[in-house]
């Protein structure tokens, strides 16, 4: 599959790899706002449900670089449509699910069709258009996925509202197979290579216990307590499972992942830049409902507006960044959009009780200019400095940096935004305590991002 379709095809594979982008990513957000909604119905604790959400991230995670090899292997379109399947087939049973038991696993369906869907779409779109053409395509691919974990939210409160939380599930149905068509018919059929290399079954198992493990640390660390002997176990489980996939990776004839992609700076400092770009703009994403519903008393839906501007601006911005990386190369842009968003997480930790509406929304503008000035580059770059063997392999890389910087970001915000609120009696809106911990949360994800910046100025080359 070459760089040299037709203008409509190249759009129609867009539009396709679009829009199931959009539908992955927002799923990976649009419960959490019905959580509440589901314990009601099914009578359970928060702490049941929320693994509606947890199973969700952690099979999507630990699956995408088995799926991108896979994709490698026997066919990104292949995989790609055989994962719409799965997950319009998880949409549908997680929608009828009778308890919260059984759409738990159902989510966990879902999340496996969702990794192979992401695991292969920038493969798909870096081999559907020409080089000059990247940043542009990848631009728009990273617009729909920031609109999807951006908006998810407010969308599944609104379905919710309207209808039923199981709405929220079968919006997917409808909407899949109709991009599923769209993918059948535009995106080219793959080329059958004639060398055959086998797939490395124990590293699949090793990276899925590792990332699985460490995931479930990091995002089960405040429920479960940072010192307890389960997350400390699993931490643990972690390093060790990692090691292993290390050291089988480093001697499998055909591994799993390709480590000598790592060898080459332009790869390694994208990826960095990418979890590193993913913590700031959780760390926002996570912490801002606090500072407006809780710190400043505003409904749902007035946060919902409010956080507009930030995906507004993002998604206005990412195809024109990555269009103007094509024609002068993508460090600069991507370095400013770095820098960029350390300023918008700088403004937020100045933010307080007295601040307007306006300061708000123009902080998160701010990230939302440096965000979108900064992924599609970025993307470009890692998809553009792997071999055309490894697109599949790079394409994972990007998604699984995507969902490590996302658990990262919010369990490294929410670990001191809830230290800076232990010791805090009384009223914490009134004397100051909720906005010092915001403050402190924002300027700690800002300094992170600043590191972004360096990683971003030592590549050696800007072009790709």
């Amino acid at each position: 599959m070459e760089a040299n379709l037709g203008k409509a095809q190249k759009w129609g594979v867009l539009l396709a790899i679009g829009i199931g982008t959009f539908m992955t990513a927002l799923d990976t957000s649009v419960v959490n706002t019905v959580l509440p909604v589901i314990g009601k119905t099914f009578n359970q604790a928060i702490t049941n449900v929320e693994w509606i959400v947890t199973i969700y991230l952690l099979v999507l995670s630990g699956l995408l670089l088995s799926f991108g090899r896979l994709g490698d292997l026997r066919g990104h379109k292949t995989i790609y449509l055989i994962g719409f399947v799965i997950f319009i087939l998880g949409s549908l049973l997680s929608g009828a699910a009778p308890n919260v038991a059984l759409l738990i696993i159902f989510r966990g369906l879902q999340g496996f069709g969702a990794a192979m869907i992401a695991a292969n779409s920038p493969a798909i779109l870096t081999k559907s258009f020409p080089a000059e053409q990247r940043g542009q395509a990848l631009g728009l691919q990273a617009t729909m996925t920031y609109l999807g974990l951006t908006v998810g939210p407010s969308l599944g409160g609104w379905l919710a509202s309207l209808f039923s939380w199981r709405v929220v599930f079968y919006i997917n149905i409808p909407v899949g197979l109709i991009f599923f068509w769209l993918g059948s018919h535009y995106i080219p059929a793959d080329t059958i290579h004639t060398q055959v290399e086998k797939f490395d079954y124990l590293g699949a198992v090793t990276i899925l216990i590792g990332l699985g493990a460490l995931l479930l640390g990091l995002n089960q660390g405040e429920e479960w307590g940072w010192g307890s002997i389960l997350i400390i176990s699993l931490l643990v489980l972690a390093f060790f499972s990692m090691s292993a996939f290390l050291y089988v990776e480093r001697r499998a004839k055909y591994p799993m992942l390709d480590l000598s992609l790592f060898k080459k700076l332009p790869f390694s400092a994208t990826t960095a830049s990418a979890v590193i770009n993913y913590i700031g703009v959780y760390s926002c994403i996570f912490l801002m409902p606090y500072f407006l519903i809780q710190g400043r008393g505003y409904t749902s839906a007035q946060a919902g507006l409010i956080l507009s501007a930030q995906p507004l601006v993002m998604a206005v911005i990412a195809p024109i960044s990555g269009t103007l990386s094509d024609r002068i190369g993508t460090r600069l842009p991507a370095v400013l959009g770095m820098a960029v968003l350390s300023a918008g997480l700088f403004m937020l930790s100045r933010l307080d009780a007295q601040s307007s509406v306006q300061t708000i929304m123009l902080a998160l503008a701010v990230i939302g200019l440096g965000t979108g000035a900064f992924i599609s580059p970025n993307n470009s770059a890692l998809m553009g400095s792997a071999p055309k063997s490894r697109q599949g392999i790079a394409a994972g890389i990007l998604a699984t940096a995507r969902n490590f910087g996302m658990v990262l970001g919010v369990g490294i915000a929410g670990a001191i935004y809830t230290t800076g609120l232990a010791h805090a009696t009384g009223e914490a809106t009134q004397n100051g305590v909720i906005f010092n911990a915001l403050g402190m949360s924002f300027l700690t994800a800002g300094l992170i991002t600043i590191l972004g910046v360096i990683t971003g100025m030592v590549r050696v080359t800007t072009r790709g």
